[in-house]
Order: C-alpha cells, then structure tokens, then sequence
C-alpha cells in the first residue's frame, strides 16, 4: 500500500473513532441523567434548584462542544473549530467551578441530613475536576499539536463521566465508584485499542492521560477515608 493511501486511511479511521466516541458519550450522559435532568417532567422528577440548572447546562454544553469539536474535523473545518476553541477554555473553566460547586451543595445538603459518607463521597467529584482541569489545561496548551490535542480533549470529556454512569439503571452500577470507574476505563480503553491498530503502537498523550485518569481513582478512594480529607471535607461542608 502506498504511503499516501495509508495515511488516507488512518485518517478517515481517526475520524470514525472520535465521531463514534463523541455520539457513545451523548449517549452515556442521556441514559445518566434523562431521570433527573433531561426527561425529568416525565419521570414526574422534583423540581431542581437554580444551580442544579446552571450545572446541567454547563456540563452539557461541554459535552455538545465537544460534539461539534469533532464534527467540525470530520468535516475539514479546521477554521471553525478553531475559532469555536477560543471560548471553549472558558467553558473549560465553568465546568470546574460549577462542578465544585454543586458537589459542595451535594454532600452539605446529604451530611446534614445524616449521611456521613457524603464527606467521604466528596473526594470522587473533587477529583474529577482536578483530573479534568489537568487534561483540559493540556489539550488547550498543545492545541497546535492536534494529535496531542484531540487525545487529551477527549480524556478530558471522559473524566467526568462518571456522575452519569453512576445513574445508569443497571443493578452493577450499586457496587459505587467502582462499578461507574470501570465503565469510565473502557473508554480509555477504547482509545489505547483504536491508537494500537491504526498506528502500531499508543499514543503518549493516550498513555499518560490514560494513567492520569485510571491512577487517580484509587487514590481519591484511599484518600476518602483520611483523617486529613475528612476534616478537609467537612471543613468545606460547614
């Protein structure tokens, strides 16, 4: 085969990859929240706080950017996404703090109700923000590196999936943060699988995000149960 055809098609592989992966985790984050957020009149769901809004929108929004990100390569609009990323690190920024946000109104709301693991709980969203603006940072930073880009953008989006598949209606999903960590990971997988047969070998920014990710979910889970994290945790709470 010659080497321009080959290139032509890990290309077009490429783009099949990010498409499919974009339009699995639209589909991941509906399945989660279509209970309590997106079908929520017809699940006869209470009424949710303001900020509850401003975080569905937010999260959402990243997720749809994220989207149109990808179909903008597919569709050879560089120039578009491009100017699309300008505001792109801004939402990046909402996300952190909407996301430290409604996790500290979460577990208040729950330990003042008797739920004293919510202290413990509060770790696996904290993490998944600092995951996340560590990933985020980088993709923005390497933007002129669209192989380093595109790879660290998209462990990005996955890291902070696991509020989603958390709610998933399957029965694994009442093991905790293991279960939906897990699902998180076939992800990371999946891309560790698509890098190794389109290019012989993984990508660095698969590797080391990858590892960013995965490591990080023990760790939050050890880190959980401190003394340290639990006087942190309720500090924050109070």
């Amino acid at each position: 085969m010659a080497p321009e055809a080959s290139v032509l098609i890990g290309t077009r592989t490429e783009r099949a990859f990010y498409t499919g992966a974009s339009l699995a985790i639209v589909v991941a984050v509906f399945v989660g929240f279509a209970p309590t957020y997106f079908l929520k009149g017809y699940f006869h769901a209470p009424p949710l706080p303001l900020l509850y809004h401003v975080h569905g929108l937010v999260f959402s929004g990243w997720i749809l950017l994220f989207v149109a990100q990808t179909a903008l390569i597919a569709g050879h609009r560089v120039d578009l996404h491009r100017r699309l990323g300008a505001g792109g690190a801004g939402l990046a920024g909402a996300v952190i703090v909407i996301g430290l946000a409604i996790a500290i109104v979460s577990a208040r709301r729950n330990f003042a109700g008797g739920n004293v693991g919510a202290l413990q709980f509060l770790a696996i969203p904290f993490g998944d923000m600092f995951v996340f603006g560590m990933l985020a940072a980088a993709g923005l930073y390497y933007r002129r590196r669209r192989d380093v880009h595109k790879r660290l953008m998209f462990l990005a989006t996955i890291s902070i999936l696991g509020a989603a598949f958390a709610r998933w209606p399957f029965a694994i999903m009442a093991n905790g943060p293991t279960a939906f960590f897990a699902t998180t990971d076939v992800f990371i997988v999946a891309g560790v699988v698509h890098d190794f047969v389109s290019q012989g070998r993984v990508h660095p920014a698969n590797i080391w995000g990858g590892m960013l990710v995965v490591a990080s979910q023990p760790l939050r889970l050890a880190i959980a149960g401190t003394d340290t994290w639990l006087a942190f945790a309720r500090a924050v709470v109070s």
